[in-house]
């Protein structure tokens, strides 16, 4: 059996890494092929390309690759002819996964959307598209099954794979021993995943994070970068600064780094999730330009962006998107971080109003459920893990 699985983003790509291990685990004669990333990779997955390098937001970005998406989906349209797998997974990422189910759903392989867009955020047309080309929704969030399935989408709830990985998660003890035993309060920085989101949102959180170590002189920053040339990135913009910050810069550490922080300022994406699974104090940012800005005012229909506060319905997390000038904004983050750390108690209620969410949406298995669910429709038995 052959599981062509496409994903694009860093976090779809770990998803997808663990899905790979789960449908291998119960055979191990599944063949994983497809586009991904790293952790696909590492997973067994024979990947034809590494689209995790393709990874952006925003339109002008995606224009100047446009051309390379377009030579991937041929390539993929050919591969699916040619070697006709026994399903396709697409994961996020839907400006170019949607050009992929449809490429397989029109060589008759049955298609599976795991992690599937939020058009029920905006774009909402999009559902003619999952309706169309998607036999069947892996949905993640508790509130997702109901919308699929009031406009005839085949939907199954299998939960959100974030929750399965943190808590399987093995994390390095000596760091957090090392962590915990240097003092101080400890501030995460998460500046994103994506190269463009690191040099849009880095320079505030050097003034932020400036403006925290003069008044609380006693605290320490650990930056969490993805890649080793967005962390050479992040060193050089606090060079530049001139000031001699207690902060760290660590590769592949992000889950260590929220397991030891007192709190956290982080850049707007999926790792919030991580965030509310490891009940830390978080508020989340992101910069980007105005037509940006006037794209995502003209179509997104919600009144939260980041996961946490869609899954509460109410602001867990406190969010601030920025545009041009933020004075106001960077001193109301000012201002909560300064709170938090100043006040051990308001710490202790937000971890508190965290935990309590977790509990009620962070439920174990859904890698699990995703793998039996495109094993049963494949017709595939049996079910088991291997030992």
């Amino acid at each position: 059996m052959e599981i062509f699985f496409s994903a694009g983003e860093p976090s779809g790509d770990q998803h997808a890494a663990h899905l790979i291990r789960e449908l291998r685990s119960r055979d191990p004669g599944i063949r994983c092929t497809g586009f991904g990333g790293e952790a696909m990779q590492a997973a067994g997955a024979d990947l034809s390309f590494r689209l995790t390098d393709l990874a952006v937001m925003g339109f002008f970005r995606i224009l100047p690759m446009l051309g390379k998406f377009y030579r991937l989906m041929k390539q993929a349209e050919r591969y699916f002819r040619e070697h006709r797998p026994d399903a396709v997974v697409v994961v996020d990422f839907p400006g170019f996964n949607w050009w992929i189910a449809r490429k397989a759903k029109e060589a008759g392989i049955p298609v599976f959307y795991y992690l599937p867009p939020q058009i029920w955020a905006w774009a909402s047309w999009r559902v003619e598209r999952m309706r169309k080309h998607v036999d069947k929704v892996l949905a993640c969030l508790p509130f997702e099954p109901a919308w699929y399935a009031a406009r005839g989408i085949n939907v199954e709830y299998v939960g959100h794979p974030f929750f399965d990985e943190v808590a399987d998660k093995q994390l390095d003890d000596g760091f957090c021993r090392h962590q915990r035993a240097s003092g101080g309060p400890i501030v995460a920085i998460l500046p994103g995943s994506r190269s463009h989101e690191v040099t849009q949102n880095f320079p505030d959180m050097l003034r932020l994070m400036a403006g925290w170590h003069a008044r609380h002189p006693d605290a320490r920053f650990l930056v969490a970068n993805y890649k080793d040339s967005q962390r050479r990135v992040c060193e050089e913009l606090d060079r530049r600064t001139g000031t001699t910050l207690p902060i760290e810069f660590h590769l592949g550490k992000t889950s260590e780094i929220l397991d030891v922080a007192d709190c956290c300022l982080m850049v707007s994406g999926s790792v919030s999730l991580e965030v509310l699974a490891r009940n830390v104090p978080a508020v989340v940012t992101y910069r980007c330009s105005r037509i940006t800005s006037w794209l995502a005012r003209l179509l997104v229909h919600v009144k939260y962006m980041s996961l946490p506060n869609l899954i509460a319905e109410r602001e867990i997390l406190p969010e601030f998107y920025h545009v041009g000038r933020s004075a106001e904004k960077l001193h109301r983050i000012d201002e909560i971080v300064s709170d938090w750390l100043d006040h051990p108690a308001a710490l202790a209620a937000k971890r508190l109003e965290l935990a309590d969410l977790q509990r009620e949406v962070g439920l174990r298995g859904a890698t699990e459920k995703a793998a039996t669910a495109i094993l049963e429709r494949l017709g595939a038995a049996p079910l088991r893990r291997a030992a």
